[in-house]
């Protein structure tokens, strides 16, 4: 299950003010303060935050809300970014690289991929889990032509960042609906 949490609804709330842009660092503590709220409230391990409606984004905000959720969130719940535009997605990038914290992002009329620190490689894994749907190492490592311990490790620290789902020794994409 995945719920969505629309940032532009939270920063219009929390500030009590009709703003679009998401910027300096206290008000990004405080829409994550919400959202972290909103998580525990609500128990569903997957939550997208949807950016439609969200004009800029600094990189305070983007290292307060994103990066700060990132490392502060359960082992077992999963963040993915929903509709998210060029610029704001630079500023993510940039930050999560900085801190070596990568997440899964849609952006505005795309298809889902990994902003933040993560290797051509590990990249590579990710779309292709993405595309061929749930699976094991072995499936991983034939459709990429890669060794079996090559593809575990990649399917291991997808897992370990919180980047697919591993259960019982199956991987898959993380809910975007």
């Amino acid at each position: 299950m995945i719920q969505t949490i629309r940032l532009n609804d939270v920063l219009r709330e929390t500030t009590q003010r009709p703003l679009r842009d998401l910027v300096t660092r206290p008000t990004g503590a405080a829409i994550r303060g919400r959202i972290q709220e909103t998580i525990l409230a609500t128990g569903f391990p997957t939550t997208r935050l949807d950016f439609s409606g969200v004009g800029f984004l600094d990189f305070s905000c983007a290292d307060e809300i994103v990066a700060k959720l990132l490392r502060d969130s359960a082992a077992d719940h999963y963040l993915v970014l929903w509709d998210l535009d060029e610029t704001q997605a630079e500023a993510i990038d940039h930050v999560l690289e900085r801190q070596d914290l990568a997440v899964v992002a849609v952006p505005r009329g795309g298809s889902p991929l990994l902003l933040g620190a993560a290797s051509a490689e590990l990249r590579l894994a990710f779309r292709a889990v993405l595309e061929g749907g749930p699976g094991d190492a072995g499936r991983l490592a034939s459709r990429l032509a890669w060794s079996l311990e090559r593809a575990a490790d990649a399917l291991q620290l997808l897992a370990l960042r919180r980047l697919v789902v591993a259960a019982h020794g199956t991987f898959s994409p993380l809910p975007l609906r």
